[in-house]
């Protein structure tokens, strides 16, 4: 599944590309994706001219003068900027057509992404209202996540993975930053120091601002906006290296589950 850093990567490779042009059609070739796409948005977003492209936690938002439209990748979706004549496949279910002869596509072999559209505040939509804050923002710190976990005994893997804590901290990028910080997954978050906490929100920021330098980590299908992989996989310390030694002390990396989710760390190295 695209992870905040993959989502943060193909919004800014396709903002200048949208930014500013007018929207001259749209095409949905199936009626639906994790949910049907939206009644009437031809008659809603022709003729309108797209602002801004933001990102808030995994959802990407194209800001037009009269609403919203809110594009999640789901499991496997990505987003290309093509010539509006280049054929569709038969994963390609949805363009954006612009004004100069590209278009926006969105391509879902699993088709678990979803298309919404609001002409309210995006914020207070069920997607985004009640989320945590940005794992890049000053906002997430050590201090606020010991706040958020200093009385629960929830695994700490768990917490930083919870979207009401801090958004967009998928399992890859957690397994990563709880190795870089010492920390072993399954910990209660009660048993945490501040000293602890401090060091798991830097780590968390490194992880994700390295992964978004090297265009995310490609797993299955993903691939970035311009058809190009991503390269953090080629740093992974920790995930998806059950049995292969660490990079730090050599001792063979473990697997379990927490969370229904793999977990994978060092037992030398994380306490």
């Amino acid at each position: 599944m695209p992870e905040l850093p993959e989502v943060e990567t193909t919004r800014r490779g396709i903002a200048p590309h949208l930014t500013g042009r007018t929207i001259v059609a749209v095409v949905a070739r199936v009626a639906k994706l994790r949910q049907p796409f939206p009644a009437g948005l031809n008659e809603r977003l022709v003729g309108r001219t797209i602002t801004t492209v933001e990102r808030r936690a995994k959802y990407l938002l194209l800001r037009c003068d009269c609403g919203t439209l809110l594009i999640h990748l789901g499991m496997s979706g990505s987003l290309r900027i093509v010539p509006t004549t280049q054929p569709a496949t038969k994963h390609d279910h949805f363009d954006l057509l612009l004004d100069n002869g590209t278009s926006l596509r969105f391509r879902d072999p699993r088709r678990f992404g979803l298309v919404l559209w609001t002409e309210d505040d995006p914020f207070t939509l069920p997607p985004l209202a009640g989320i945590g804050p940005e794992p890049l923002t000053d906002v997430f710190d050590g201090h606020y996540l010991q706040r958020c976990g200093a009385k629960r005994r929830l695994a700490v893997k768990l917490l930083v993975m919870d979207n009401r804590v801090v958004v967009g901290v998928g399992n890859i990028y957690a397994n990563e930053a709880l190795f870089r910080a010492g920390i072993r997954p399954d910990r209660p978050s009660a048993s945490l120091d501040a000293d602890d906490y401090r060091k798991l929100a830097a780590t968390v920021k490194s992880v994700l601002l390295e992964a978004i330098a090297a265009g995310g980590t490609t797993l299955q299908d993903f691939t970035d906006s311009d058809g190009a992989p991503g390269y953090f996989a080629l740093r992974l310390a920790v995930y998806g290296r059950d049995g292969k030694p660490c990079p730090t002390c050599g001792t063979p990396i473990s697997l379990s589950r927490l969370g229904g989710r793999s977990t994978f760390f060092c037992a030398r190295c994380q306490e």
